[in-house]
This record gives structure tokens, C-alpha cells and sequence, in this order.
């Protein structure tokens, strides 16, 4: 077996050993060949990335990839939870840690893209560590950051007394405010500490005199100025705050957030001010030559994102930008955004279901549905289940958001020259059933600006069924408003531009929390199909839809990032890629999954909490490597378990749990899939071996050399079980042992070890010929002759390199294996980078397949 010889890392420059600045475009290429995500964490810092560099430099990316970096919440494990966008997480070594680690990426050849968060910022504990909101929270609309945050001063609670409104609930409470009301101290601010982090007040920390803070536990909070005399209740009322019971927030909190999350809020980067004041420290450090490259995380919650992708653009020099837009369906990223492209999650859900078999998937469908006894909206039929997660979320979870909504719209009637003569409740009703026919995460729209056909098609349709909800068609009148706030036709004041802008973000909100976080994990036929950016009720993908994508990818958008793997992936690849063995085995898998819970609850004597657990606690463990040795990590499992069940809401959710069903699922899970495998699972986990092989060794070679740059999740370059977050996200630990022995020849002696192979072969390859794979690349499908000709993916880059796969590959055994199937090569003669072996011509799949169910040639 042969391997690619491999050119010694220089030295290290004296700026990479002295940690001075990066001298701008010192990084060979603008845009990428490979990227390398890096989760840095306080158990990863700045210097454990360091010592990494050089093993990720020898594997073959361009770039790495590191999560946010700026300050974040005191332990934060992955650094979204910004509390200060003016300095480098100290936690992590700082900003002078980071440019240590800059100058010895690059020093060996690497690049830094940054993952920035300009959405949202933390509600932090204690709430001082936020210094732009606790300004705010003392000083209310009279504080020069109130610009900052997406903040309804004039709201309050339906019915509530007068002094309630003008001010910012903070759901913060354990109980009701006049039964916590005795745990709140009133102390100097000198005197109640720095947190957590040793920082002093806002006011002593500018130099001026201490004031006084109201402490609630952890919790810290400002006093307003000149109110620190008043009676304690009188006091609490008095500020520009309201503590309220953690569960006010579904319906009366009056500022934007994070989904549903009121810990994070948001950020109005949409002004100038705010933008420069939040990127500063970003922009210096692409100024100096730190990072040379974006990720924008969740561009869907921003007011007007073109825009701020367009100021971005101006302000950072055009540097190479990708946003984690999740496209839906045939759904295209706008055309007019100036960016690189999207994270890659498109691209996932078509490399995942070519190895998903459609007709196997309908016939799971059935079978989960009998199995489960799954009414059709709560798991039983996707679309229906969507449709119901959809209503329970935007009538629930998001009931605040949408009465900011209607507050606004009654706003907007009350001052029109001829007020419509429309009731709240009819405004409300019409947002809402346009909000749950939105088919996409959000439409982008702006009162001046000319609308784009899709969106303007997509609401036309979307109001003529949110008419249906109303019983008297002359209400409907309401529906007609409200698409046209939406569309921004209607007018061009301030409370039009806040309407559509709201709208649009609480769109997002809600296709995000009630599909992702809902419906994935009530629809469980197949889990692997239930991922990001994935389509549960079409999880299968032919080759010709393949191929016409990765046609698009490399026309409109030949340098978007492209992933398998990430910190939000619900499933590793690797998990994913046994889970979609299934959709092969249907009838197998069903049948062993009625035995093994049965077997369970009499061996154990465990109760079954319900079918439908039970075949995701088997299908979760199965993907984690349940049947191929000894039994699964409890203290893995269980938590992903239960979190499912949580998120899917049935039994038991995240804020109404109940405990006994809880116990259950920790027992069954515990007795279950983590306990000593079941001779008849690792009979079927054996018989399914060498097709995993091909699953995740093909899926990853697709990814790596399909259209757009690779973004290589940490770890995953081997084999990379690991199931939702925080089990997805631990520190790093680079094995640069592995790589050094297999390119000295050694031939790899496990499927992690040929992964690894195959990942450092295909980056290798793009780092050593960019223009291939690139925006003047081509991409063209290699299609195979023969009987089992459907199980071939190929196709060829720039005509000097050609990938081969297999899909579908317990098919093709059962269907007799390839046979005479071949493919015919472009012109020349062709050399395979995993195993030496050379090819011209129509080569037979079953010989140039034999030793590996995949090929990476070269044109020699």
C-alpha cells in the first residue's frame, strides 16, 4: 500500500515564536482548500490548539476553524453566550493567546476562521458580567447602550397594573416575585463582589462612585439611582427591571431572543452603532492579520441580513465569509448575499441520503408506525407531525413573540389616515396562521425594498390558507394587512420596518424550534434523516439529484463550505451513516427491535416507558456501536436518550417534566441498550460491518472532494461516534502518532485508521491542487454501466481527479454484487491514492473496488 509522501512543517518564524501580529495576506489563498473546526473551550484553550497545529497542518486542511472566541459566560463549553464583544475570552488565554496560536498556524501554512456570534448576547449570572446590559437594566432607555437590544419599553403583561410596563422582565424568579421577594438583599456594589470572574461594578470599574445592587442568589442586579432608600418592595418596583417567575417569559417577555432561549438576547446589529461597538475586536484582528476568515452564526435572526452581510463585507475587506443559513427543501441561499456560500448543511442532507434507500425508508415508516402505534401527527406521518409541533410551538413557546407582533400591528392600524377597521384578536390570528404557512425558515423582505418573487409567491400563497382560519371571510380582511406588513408594501415608518423585521425573525424562531427541535425527535423512522438541515419525510437522494447539486454548487457557489459533522449535529457521520444501514434491513431492524425491548422488560424486570422511546433509545444506541463489543457508556447514552424525549415533548418536556416517566427511560436505556449486547443484536451489527465500512468511508470521500471547501468537524478525520451536544463537543485530542505511522507506510489496522488514511489522502490532494477543486474547477458525473450500476457514485474533478463510491452496498451484496459493472475513466491513466493500484479505460467496479468499497484516482 503506498502513501503520499509528506513535506516536513517549517520552522517556526520568530513572529510565530515571539506571538506578534500577522502581517496581512500571509496566508497563501483567500479562500480555503480545507478547513479544520476546533471546539476551544477552558478545557481546550488557545495553547492546547497550539500544540495541535502541527498535526492538523500534516493532515492536509488550509485552515482552522475555531468557535467563538470573545468573552463568554465563566465556563461556557462553547462560547455563544457573548457577554463582551471588546476583548478575547480571557479563559482562554486572551488575545495574546490567540495571536500565539495564529503566528504558529502560520507558521506551518494555516490559516484562522472565526466563528462570530452577531445575533445575540448573554443574560448572564451574574448579570454585571454583561456590561452593555446592565447599563440598561440601571439606567433604562436613558443608557447609551438601550440601542443595543431588540427592547419593547411600552409592553407589559395582558391585563397587568400600569407600573409594569416600561420595563425589561428578567424571568429569572424560582417562584412568584411576593414569595421570592424575601430572598433579595439589597448591598453596595463594592460590596457584592465581582462574580465569578474578580470583575468590580460598572460604576467603580469607570472610576465613578460605588452605587447599590439588589442581590437574588446568584443573581445580581443595578439599582437605579436614588431608589436605594425606598422599601424593598417599593424599591423592586422602581427600576427599570422587572424580576419575574421563570415561566412569565412564554408570554411576557418584552425583549427578542435566541429561539426560545431568554438567557440570550438579542442584538440590534442592524444599527451602525451598534455593528462597529460588536465587531471592533473582529475586524482589528482581520485588520492585523489574525484571522483571515468568517462564520456567521445564525444569520436568520438578523433584522435585515444582506445588509449586514453587505456592511460586513465592507468593513472586513471581502475576506472569505460563510453563514449557517439552513436551506429548506430546493430552497437556494439569495444570490445577492456577498458571501462565500452557507456552513454546509445542504450539502449534508444530500451526502447523508445517497446512502439512505427511499424504498427501504417508506417501508421503516410503516413499520415504526406499527410498532409505535404513533398517531399520524405525533409521529406517526411527518408532515403531520410538523404541522402540529409548528401550531403547539407558535400558540406556546413563542406566544410572547407573537403578541409582539400584534402589539406592533394594532400600533400600525391605530395611526393609519383611515384606521382598517381590524380587532387584535383578528391581527393576532392572522399572524399566527401566516407564521405556520411559511415553508421556509423566514422570507426577506424590507419596507422600500423591491420584493423577491419567492418570497412574494410563497406569502401569496401562505395568506390564501391562513384565510381559512377564519369562519367570517369579511375578518379574513386581516390576513391581507399582515402579508403586506410582511412584504413591506404597506408602509415605511418605523413600526412597518419593526413589523417585518420581527415577522421574519420569529419565522426562523419558529421553524427551528418546532421542526429541529420538535418534530426531528417525534418522526423516528429513520434517526439519521432527523438531522440539521434534513428532510425526515424524503430522507433518500438518487445520484442524478446528487450530481445536479453539486452541478449548482460549483456554477453559483463553488466556494461554500460543505460538512458532515458539527458542535449542532444531533449525530456524528459516523453515527448517521450505521443509523442508514436501516433503511437496507427495514424488516430485520424491526424485528429485532420488538425482541430486544421485550427481552428487556422480562429480563430486567424495566418497564417499557413507551414504544416510540424505545425505538430511538435502539436506533441511537445502534449508531453509537451498540452489538459490535461491550456495553455502551450509560453516562453517554442515557443523557442523549433523555433528551430526546424531552425535546420531542410527548411524555415529558424540558419545563413540565415528569419524573416517574424520566425513571423509566433511565432504566429501560440503562437495562437495555447499555447493557451486555443481546447475542441477536451483534449477530445483526456483524452482518452489517462491512457496510457501515462503506457508508462512512464513501460519505467521506464525497464530502471531501465534492464541490465547495470541506470543513472537517474536530476528531472526525477517524472514525467519530458521538451523539447530541454536549457529547459532541469534547476537548480535543489530536493522535499524530496514527498519521505519522501510516505515512511511513504503514497499511491501516482498523476502519478508524482507514478513515484517517482516506481523510489525509483527499486534503492532501486539494492542498496540493486548489485550482481542481475550486472556483475554475469543473465538476462532471461519471455514470457506471451494468447491472448494479445504481450502486456507483462517481464523478470527476477538473479531469485529473475522479472519486468512486459505493451506495447502497447491502443491496448490492444481496443482489448478486457487481458482476460485470464497470466505469468508464476519462482519457488517461489513473492511480488510486489509498492503494497504489492504476487504471485506464472502462475499469470493472468489482476490481477496482475489491480492497477498499471506495477510490480516490489520480490522472497520471
Amino acid at each position: 500500500m503506498t502513501s503520499e509522501p509528506l513535506a516536513p512543517s517549517p520552522e517556526p518564524s520568530a513572529a510565530a515564536r515571539d506571538g506578534g501580529n500577522t502581517p496581512p495576506g500571509a496566508i497563501p489563498g483567500a479562500v480555503p482548500t480545507a478547513t479544520y473546526r476546533l471546539q476551544i473551550q477552558p478545557d481546550f484553550p488557545f495553547s492546547a490548539a497550539e500544540a495541535a497545529v502541527p498535526h492538523l497542518a500534516a493532515l492536509g486542511v488550509s485552515h482552522l476553524h475555531l468557535s467563538p472566541v470573545l468573552e463568554a459566560v465563566p465556563g461556557s463549553g462553547h462560547g455563544y453566550d457573548v457577554v463582551d464583544h471588546s476583548a478575547v475570552r480571557a479563559e482562554l488565554g486572551g488575545e495574546a493567546g490567540l495571536r500565539r496560536l495564529a503566528a504558529t498556524a502560520r507558521a506551518h501554512g494555516l490559516g484562522i476562521v472565526l466563528d462570530i456570534v452577531p445575533n445575540h448576547m448573554a443574560v448572564p449570572v451574574p448579570e454585571r458580567l454583561n456590561h452593555a446590559l446592565w447599563s440598561v437594566l440601571r439606567d433604562g432607555p436613558g443608557s447609551p447602550y438601550a440601542r443595543w437590544f431588540d427592547i419593547d419599553w411600552e409592553a407589559g403583561a395582558a391585563n397587568a397594573p400600569g407600573e409594569h410596563r416600561g420595563r425589561i422582565l428578567l424571568p429569572v424568579l424560582g417562584g412568584r416575585l411576593e414569595r421570592e421577594l424575601r430572598h433579595f438583599r439589597l448591598e453596595r456594589e463594592d460590596e457584592a463582589g465581582g462574580g465569578e470572574d474578580g470583575r468590580t461594578g460598572s460604576r467603580a470599574a469607570a472610576g465613578e462612585d460605588a452605587g447599590y445592587v439588589l442581590r437574588y442568589f446568584d443573581h445580581v442586579f443595578p439599582v437605579r439611582p436614588g431608589t436605594e432608600r425606598l422599601p424593598l418592595p417599593e424599591l423592586v418596583a422602581a427600576q427599570w427591571y422587572r424580576p419575574a417567575w421563570w415561566r412569565l417569559a412564554r408570554t411576557e417577555l418584552n425583549y427578542r431572543r435566541f429561539f426560545t432561549i431568554s438567557g440570550l438576547i438579542g442584538v440590534r446589529v442592524q444599527d451602525p452603532a451598534v455593528f462597529d461597538a460588536t465587531h471592533a475586536t473582529v475586524l482589528r484582528l482581520l485588520r492585523d492579520g489574525v484571522v483571515q476568515g468568517l462564520r456567521v452564526d445564525h444569520p436568520d435572526g438578523l433584522a435585515d441580513p444582506e445588509g449586514y452581510l453587505r456592511r460586513l463585507r465592507d468593513a472586513g475587506g471581502g475576506c472569505w465569509t460563510v453563514v449557517e443559513k439552513i436551506l429548506t427543501g430546493e430552497e437556494e441561499l439569495p444570490g445577492s448575499w456577498p458571501v462565500a456560500g452557507t456552513t454546509g448543511y445542504d450539502a449534508l442532507r444530500r451526502a447523508d441520503g445517497l446512502f439512505t434507500d427511499p424504498a427501504g425508508a417508506r417501508e421503516l415508516d410503516f413499520l415504526h408506525r406499527e410498532f409505535t402505534g404513533a398517531p399520524a401527527d405525533r409521529g406517526g406521518a411527518w408532515e403531520a407531525t410538523a404541522a402540529r409541533a409548528a401550531r403547539e410551538v407558535v400558540e406556546h413557546d413563542l406566544a410572547a413573540e407573537v403578541s409582539a407582533l400584534t402589539r406592533t400591528a394594532v400600533r400600525i392600524c391605530g395611526t393609519a389616515p383611515v384606521p382598517p377597521d381590524h380587532a387584535p384578536w383578528a391581527l393576532r390570528t392572522a399572524i399566527r396562521e401566516l407564521l405556520l404557512r411559511v415553508p421556509v425558515y423566514r422570507p426577506y423582505t424590507a419596507p422600500g425594498k423591491a420584493v423577491p418573487e419567492r418570497d412574494a409567491a410563497m406569502l401569496r400563497e401562505a395568506a390564501e390558507g391562513a384565510r381559512t382560519a377564519f369562519a367570517v371571510p369579511e375578518e379574513a380582511g386581516a390576513v391581507d394587512l399582515v402579508r403586506d406588513l410582511v412584504l413591506g408594501t404597506a408602509g415605511d415608518s418605523p413600526a412597518h420596518r419593526e413589523f417585518c423585521a420581527r415577522f421574519a425573525q420569529t419565522s426562523s424562531a419558529l421553524r427551528a424550534k418546532s421542526a429541529e427541535d420538535t418534530a426531528f425527535y417525534r418522526y423516528t423512522p429513520l434517526l439519521s434523516a432527523a438531522e440539521v438541515g434534513g428532510e425526515p419525510g424524503r430522507p433518500g437522494v438518487f445520484p442524478e439529484e446528487f450530481h445536479t447539486f453539486c452541478a449548482r454548487l460549483q456554477r453559483d457557489w463553488p466556494e461554500t463550505a460543505t460538512v458532515l459533522s458539527t458542535h449542532d449535529t444531533k449525530r456524528s457521520a459516523d453515527v448517521r451513516a450505521r443509523i442508514a444501514l436501516l433503511s437496507e434491513s427495514p424488516l430485520e431492524w424491526a424485528e429485532l427491535v420488538e425482541r430486544l425491548t421485550k427481552e428487556t422488560a422480562r429480563a430486567s424486570g424495566a418497564g417499557v416507558p413507551d414504544a416510540h422511546l424505545a425505538w430511538t433509545a435502539w436506533q441511537t444506541a445502534f449508531g453509537l456501536g451498540y452489538g459490535l463489543s461491550g456495553p455502551l457508556p450509560a453516562e453517554r447514552l442515557v443523557p442523549a436518550v433523555l433528551k430526546a424525549a424531552r425535546e420531542a415533548g410527548l411524555r415529558t418536556t424540558w419545563t413540565e417534566q415528569d419524573a416517574a416517566y424520566e425513571d423509566a427511560v433511565r432504566a429501560f436505556t440503562e437495562a437495555g441498550p447499555c447493557g451486555p449486547p443481546h447475542p441477536a443484536a451483534v449477530a445483526f451489527a456483524r452482518a452489517l460491518g462491512a457496510h457501515a465500512r462503506a457508508n462512512i468511508l464513501g460519505a467521506a470521500l464525497v464530502h471531501l472532494t465534492m464541490p465547495g471547501v470541506p470543513d472537517v468537524y474536530q476528531g472526525t478525520e477517524r472514525e467519530f461516534r458521538a451523539l447530541v451536544d454536549p457529547d459532541n463537543r469534547p476537548p480535543f485530542r489530536a493522535r499524530p502518532e496514527e498519521l505519522a505511522g501510516l505515512d511511513e507506510g504503514r497499511p491501516p489496522r482498523s476502519l478508524p485508521e482507514e478513515k484517517l488514511r482516506l481523510t489525509a489522502a483527499a486534503l492532501r490532494l486539494r492542498r496540493e491542487h486548489p485550482d481542481w477543486f475550486g472556483r475554475a474547477g469543473s465538476y462532471r458525473p461519471l455514470a457506471a454501466e451494468g447491472p448494479a450500476a445504481e450502486h456507483c457514485v462517481a464523478f470527476g474533478r477538473s479531469g485529473r481527479a475522479v472519486t468512486v463510491v459505493t451506495r447502497l452496498s447491502r443491496l448490492l451484496d444481496r443482489s448478486g454484487g457487481w458482476r460485470d459493472t464497470a466505469l468508464r475513466l476519462p482519457p488517461g491513466r489513473w492511480r488510486d491514492r489509498l492503494t497504489g493500484a492504476e487504471a485506464e479505460g472502462s475499469v470493472a467496479l468489482a476490481e477496482l473496488l475489491e480492497r477498499w468499497p471506495v477510490a480516490l484516482l489520480v490522472r497520471v
